[in-house]
């Protein structure tokens, strides 16, 4: 199983936009330089929680100061912009990053965004798909572009000169296209059967519980049953709040500390999800009256923590569970004590994934 790191990011409300970049873009070095496979970054508008507003632009400043990890957006929300715009920027991403470059797409999640963008009222997951192959048109065709659909409409021939490549769209690095990658967040996500009708990578969120966890891969796998396409459960990303501390006692307390690191992650989502009436999809556990749901009561149905021997069999009671996957997402959360944060990641990498990967060869051989 390899280990990443995914990030919305959120951060406290009262903190400094400039000083939660800093950490931000530390904390992607720092998992670089634990061997973190990929950083998966989230876009958001119009929150002063969720202050990233392009993981394009963002992780563009980390290409020159990271090494291995791959970059990754958490997603791109296509419905908000032309899909030239996102096309254009995320070739020339592709090639600034040498190819360590993930395409994560996605409807969007922030319904002020929605409402900033217009989208609110409109089929953004017709939206999504239409931007998508409109991007992977556009980089697979040689100009003139003639692409017609419901939302967007490209006409290229009268300004197409091809003795100086007037009218030419950059083309990625990684052909034919960099990986797409969808998220998911809703029980059996009707994202996760086009990603599995397409072949593209899933993501499963971290702020869900369990018994949701589950359904995805089944979601996929079903989607994929419709285009001939055999799955990889290797291809699965699942994100997970996570915190390793040096005692499973120390780790609890530090977890479920109230307006906590942990704590008010958990209470600001909650707080979205009962304002938009909208909390069914995140119960702790089936069958549980939404009307009934706390903010703690999702925290402890999605926030793994204990010493490392602990939060290792955790995750392998979790993979027995939903069944086998591929990359694991750690889901950063944010730096209220910098050294056991920072701390946390390192033993999550030098500790807790030797013991998981232990453990799974031993179970394959």
């Amino acid at each position: 199983m390899k280990l990443g790191y995914f990030m919305m990011p959120l951060h406290h409300v009262d903190r400094e936009y400039h000083e939660t970049l800093q950490e931000d873009m530390e904390a992607v070095i720092y998992a670089d330089q634990l061997g973190y496979t990929e950083a998966w970054v989230g876009e958001h508008y119009s929150s002063a929680v969720e202050q990233i507003t392009s993981p394009l632009m963002f992780h563009a400043n980390l290409i020159n100061r990271t090494k291995q990890i791959k970059l990754a957006t958490g997603v791109m929300c296509l419905p908000q912009y032309h899909p030239a715009v996102t096309a254009g920027q995320a070739a020339m991403f592709d090639h600034l990053s040498n190819g360590r470059f993930i395409m994560g797409v996605g409807p969007g999640g922030l319904v002020s965004d929605f409402a900033l963008f217009g989208v609110m009222d409109k089929n953004r997951m017709e939206m999504m798909e239409e931007a998508l192959d409109t991007m992977l048109a556009l980089w697979s065709q040689d100009p003139p572009y003639n692409i017609h659909g419901k939302h967007w409409d490209i006409s290229m021939d009268e300004w197409t000169h091809h003795d100086i490549k007037l009218g030419y769209v950059p083309k990625p690095l990684q052909q034919p296209h960099p990986p797409v990658a969808i998220s998911a967040m809703s029980p059996s996500s009707s994202s996760l059967g086009f990603a599995g009708r397409r072949g593209y990578m899933p993501v499963s969120a971290n702020f869900i519980a369990q018994w949701s966890l589950k359904t995805h891969w089944p979601a996929y796998c079903a989607g994929a049953a419709e285009t001939g396409l055999t799955p990889d459960p290797e291809q699965w990303h699942v994100a997970r709040s996570i915190f390793v501390g040096e005692s499973d006692a120390a780790a609890e307390k530090f977890a479920k500390q109230p307006g906590g690191t942990m704590d008010y992650y958990y209470e600001y989502l909650f707080t979205i999800f009962d304002r938009g009436n909208h909390k069914a999809p995140f119960v702790a556990n089936l069958g549980d009256d939404p009307n009934k749901l706390t903010h703690e009561q999702v925290r402890d149905a999605c926030v793994i923590h204990g010493s490392p021997a602990t939060v290792a069999r955790k995750l392998l009671e979790m993979r027995e569970e939903i069944g086998h996957f591929g990359t694991l997402l750690y889901a950063a959360h944010d730096w209220v004590d910098k050294a056991r944060m920072k701390n946390s990641m390192r033993l999550m990498a030098d500790e807790v994934m030797p013991i998981v990967n232990r453990a799974l060869g031993a179970k394959a051989a």
